[in-house]
Formats: C-alpha cells, sequence, structure tokens
C-alpha cells in the first residue's frame, strides 16, 4: 500500500517502507516523497503481498480479510490503497468499496484492476480522506499509519468517518533490525484504546503465505471495534465580522461542498473544549491567532446534510476583524479564496446550514436546528424548502430571517 504523507515536506518522515523486507535492516529505505510513489507504481505489485499474484498468497490474504470484515455488504474504506489488491479481495467477497491513495498512478492501477465492480477511488490524503459526509462500516488500513506525523489525530479522524459500531482494521509492523522502523502493537493499542470498546491483536508475521516468504520481525493486524452508541462530530465555525461584512471561504479538493462558501471551521479533537478548538482551527485556516476573550458564542446548531450523513453539533463564535492579525489563506489546497460579503446579502453559492446559522445569527436567534432531507443539495437553494427550524422563539422552516 502506498503511504500517505502530509502535506508539508517538511513533516515528512525520512523513511517509508511500503512493506519492508524482514533483512531491511541492511538496505536503504525508499524515501516517502509523492515522486517515489508515482515512479513505484509501475512496478508496485512485483512484491507478493502487494500484487498478490500467487495464487497461495492471495489465497491466504483473502481468508484473513475474510474473517476480518463483517458480513457483507459492507462499506469499506480502503485508505492507503496502493493498486488495489485488498480492495478487490473486499469487492469479491461482496463489499462496496472506496480508496484513497495520494499517488495518482496507484489509483489509475487500481480502478483498472477493479473495473465493473463495486468500487469507486479517489486520489487523496489518507489523513484526511476527501469523502465529505459518507460514513463507512469498515476503515481497513495496511503499512501506513506509522509513516504519519500525528497516529493519534488520524486515528481520530478515521473512528469519526465509521457509522456506529463500525470497525477499524489496521495492519502494521515493525520492520529491521539495525534500525527497525513501524509502529510496536503495544504502542498502537494504547493509541486505539481510548476509541473503542474491543480491541483484539493478530499476529501476521508467523504465516509465511502472506508475505510469500518466512518474516522474522512483528507483524500484526489491530482489529478494533468502536462503541454502537449515537454519537455526534461537534465542528466549530468562526463568523469574523468587519463591519457589516462577513468572512467567507469557498471549499475545493475537500470532497464536500467544494465550490460553495462557508465559514471558516473545523471540528474539535478529543480533549479540546469548543474554545479551545476554535482558536486552533481559526489559527489553520486563517492565520489568526485569536486568544479567549476575543470570541463569543453567537449560535449553536444541530445540523445534518443529505443523507447518508450524520448530524453535528455546530458552534457558532463570533469575533471582531483586527483581532488575531489580519486573516489569509493558510490552506489553499482544501480552500480556493478568502473573501468579505456583506452579512444582509449574502452569496446563494453557499453551503445550506452554513447560510442558514449566519441568517440565523442575524436575525438575532441563538439556537437552530438544520436538517436535509433526502434529495436535498448541499448548496443553498433560495427556492427550494427551508430547513432551518428556530428553537429559541417561535417560527420555523424560514419563518423570522431565517433561511437554508
Amino acid at each position: 500500500m502506498s503511504t500517505d504523507a502530509p502535506a508539508d515536506p517538511s513533516r515528512q518522515p525520512s523513511t517509508d517502507p511500503p512493506n519492508p523486507p524482514a533483512d531491511q535492516g541492511e538496505s536503504p529505505l525508499p524515501t516517502a516523497d509523492a515522486a517515489y510513489w508515482e515512479a513505484a507504481a509501475a512496478s508496485f505489485d512485483d512484491e507478493p503481498d502487494h500484487g498478490l499474484r500467487d495464487p497461495a498468497v492471495r489465497a491466504a490474504w483473502a481468508a484473513r480479510l475474510r474473517s476480518w470484515l463483517p458480513s457483507a455488504p459492507a462499506a469499506v474504506l480502503d485508505l492507503g490503497c496502493g493498486t488495489g489488491s485488498l480492495a478487490l479481495l473486499a469487492a469479491e467477497q461482496g463489499h462496496r468499496v472506496t480508496g484513497i491513495d495520494r499517488s495518482a498512478g496507484m489509483i489509475a492501477r487500481a480502478r483498472t484492476k477493479l473495473a465493473g465492480r463495486d468500487a469507486a477511488f479517489l486520489v487523496g490524503d489518507a489523513a484526511e480522506p476527501p469523502v465529505g459526509e459518507r460514513r463507512f462500516d469498515v476503515v481497513l488500513v495496511r503499512h501506513l499509519l506509522w509513516a504519519l506525523p500525528d497516529p493519534a489525530a488520524a486515528l481520530r479522524r478515521w473512528a469519526g468517518l465509521l457509522t456506529p459500531g463500525g470497525r477499524l482494521v489496521l495492519v502494521e509492523g515493525r520492520w529491521g533490525e539495525a534500525g527497525p522502523v513501524g509502529i510496536p502493537a503495544a504502542e498502537l493499542s494504547a493509541l486505539v484504546a481510548p476509541l473503542a470498546v474491543r480491541t483484539q491483536v493478530e499476529s501476521l508475521a508467523h504465516d509465511p503465505a502472506l508475505w510469500g516468504k518466512a518474516v522474522a520481525d512483528e507483524r500484526y493486524v489491530l482489529i478494533a471495534d468502536l462503541p454502537r452508541r449515537h454519537t455526534e462530530v461537534v465542528d466549530v465555525h468562526l463568523v469574523l465580522r468587519r463591519g457589516a461584512e462577513v468572512l467567507l471561504a469557498r471549499r475545493a479538493g475537500t470532497g464536500y461542498a467544494d465550490g460553495l462558501l462557508n465559514v471558516p471551521s473545523g471540528h474539535a479533537e478529543d480533549g479540546e473544549d469548543v474554545r479551545e478548538a476554535m482558536i486552533r482551527e481559526a489559527a489553520e485556516e486563517t492565520g489568526l491567532q485569536l486568544a479567549p476573550e476575543d470570541l463569543r458564542v453567537a449560535l449553536v446548531m444541530q445540523h445534518c446534510a443529505p443523507p447518508p450523513a450524520r448530524p453535528r453539533i455546530g458552534w457558532f463564535f463570533e469575533a471582531a476583524y483586527g483581532a488575531g492579525g489580519e486573516p489569509w489563506n493558510r490552506e489553499p489546497d482544501k480552500c480556493a479564496e478568502l473573501a468579505w460579503y456583506p452579512l444582509d446579502a449574502l452569496p446563494d453559492d453557499m453551503v445550506a446550514y452554513s447560510r442558514a446559522g449566519l441568517d440565523g445569527l442575524r436575525a438575532g436567534h441563538r439556537f437552530l436546528l438544520h436538517w436535509h432531507r433526502p434529495g436535498d443539495a448541499v448548496a443553498y437553494d433560495p427556492s427550494g424548502p427551508g430547513r432551518a427550524v428556530v428553537l429559541d422563539g417561535p417560527g420555523a422552516d424560514g419563518a423570522n430571517g431565517v433561511t437554508g
């Protein structure tokens, strides 16, 4: 599988074996940059456990995968999918597969390999998969997590992509002798423990059929089942006011609502309160260095994108222009532009719930519901049915100045 490294080259790991051999300590390791993986795509399947061309190796992985995945059909997200060999096995077992890899060459081969099957492949960052509001029954990852700069953050993000009771299937290891690389099972277990109700580690090193040869290093799969109880993501939204104007960001390259405007936003991480999350997200997206006293809670909204998305709790924070410095676009890969718009004449090409939140705030409301129904568009539709419901006074479905 192809390792998905961070966008910032200064944070990339210096070495990154897709599947290091047992004697890797005596030979140089491949680099982790994107050019390496593009060049490797043509020969990637030559490794026995990559291409699964040997019937015995293929059968060994198929048997393991069948025991790790739930009953078909399940929605499986294969991160760092490489050329799609495991995705093909999952599809053959009746699952619906979405594969993500940052190498366009790998993705092209995966699409060819699974042509005609219930599978889709996207070029993107596995640490931040471009799947929008979609949710999956399984997140499958092989030989990827150890190379990411913040494995704990990636695990939290992946857990948030699962349906209640969903499963993480993490194939990892620790390879080499002179200078071993990887993540030990005990370390990964500790990272996963706060997220899961049940974890299981299964050693894979003793089965040479999986690797096409005998291996002597640590190789394993960790299977983690998440809670079945209802949970909701908490997200935060920055309403930066410059007189009568508000700052909006145009989404790009995220896989959700790309091309539409919304206020700068993100979600709270484990251990963060909502104000801390807003300060962090504002810095990451706009470069603003806000202080707690710069923020005021303006509105709280429970919202849900069109099915099959899950509901979220959104906190809208107001801040005045000048607080924390001058805003600028720090994430051009996710944001096409930052621009100021009149709050009383907002554009129509907005994410519907973000538009509803700003309309509700302008109308003086503090608490809203905004739930899409099947068939609704993610974008605000001025002629469509209003989905905003006011909870702090009379009026619903577009009344009292609330649209969307």
